[in-house]
């Protein structure tokens, strides 16, 4: 009787994490990754990026199934390419959100990801992409963000640092919007209660896995409530500390095949 696999799930963050800093993913990585799928393991996206930004990597990849996308509001099938499930996040919230973050740090400068799987990035003036691969259309002004229906905020702010703006953020938002902290340059809003847990968790029963059956892996503290919900928890090398903390165990950075290595040791 054939042995069953070491976890049934691998969840994999993408920026930081599965992706060298090219945005892309490397021969090792996609042969380990061949090796968890031919041991019976599935393979579960989960990233911060919404639909738009990742369905050529997707196609790339030749993935299928569920992925979770825009910090767990969305979650995506790619065989059918189709959105599965999806959570807005009210734009009038939002802007307040905005402007208790603004009265308690000074000016700020925001872009959203809209709603839906042809959802354009909207930047307002200032605002500077963290990742400039990534598509994205400037507004003229801030008003414009809240033209159509958005899924998360990003803010960034001219001196703080992230753990300090996404700390300011937590401390006067309140229940308006969740807060975290998806990468270098990159602390975000989304809707209350939403998250890569509940994306991970929604995405884990659509392929009838068990979450606690999952071994994941990322590098920001968004990766938290992922981690949370998951049985083995591995984190890059190049991984925020709050992240490295919760860990079962570190790996190398995404650019030295961190995921590689562990998949490599789980499904050898």
């Amino acid at each position: 009787m054939p042995t069953p696999p070491a976890y049934s799930l691998v969840a994999t963050d993408l920026d930081g994490t599965l992706l060298r800093s090219d945005d892309t993913v490397s021969p090792r990585s996609r042969a380990a990754l061949a090796r968890a799928a031919s041991a019976g393991a599935r393979h579960l996206i989960v990233t911060g990026r919404a639909v738009p930004g990742i369905r050529a990597l997707l196609a790339d990849l030749r993935y299928e199934g569920p992925v979770v996308c825009g910090q767990g509001t969305q979650v995506y099938d790619a065989g059918s390419a189709r959105m599965l499930s999806s959570v807005t996040l009210d734009r009038t919230l939002a802007d307040a959100a905005l402007g208790k973050i603004e009265a308690e740090v000074g000016q700020v400068f925001a872009a959203v990801d809209q709603d839906g799987p042809e959802g354009r990035t909207l930047i307002e003036p200032g605002y500077l992409m963290p990742h400039p691969s990534l598509p994205a259309q400037r507004t003229g002004r801030r008003e414009e963000l809240w033209a159509a229906p958005i899924i998360k905020v990003l803010v960034r702010h001219p001196e703080l640092t992230d753990d300090e703006l996404a700390a300011a953020a937590r401390g006067t938002v309140g229940d308006l919007a969740g807060v975290t902290m998806a990468g270098p340059g990159t602390v975000e809003l989304a809707p209350h209660g939403v998250d890569k847990g509940t994306g991970f968790a929604l995405a884990a029963a659509l392929l009838d896995c068990d979450p606690a059956d999952a071994v994941a892996f990322g590098d920001m503290p968004n990766d938290l409530p992922m981690f949370r919900r998951s049985g083995h928890r591995v984190a890059m090398a190049n991984a925020h500390a709050e992240l490295r903390a919760a860990a079962d165990e570190v790996t190398l950075s995404n650019e030295d095949d961190g995921v590689a290595l562990v998949l490599e040791r789980l499904f050898g």
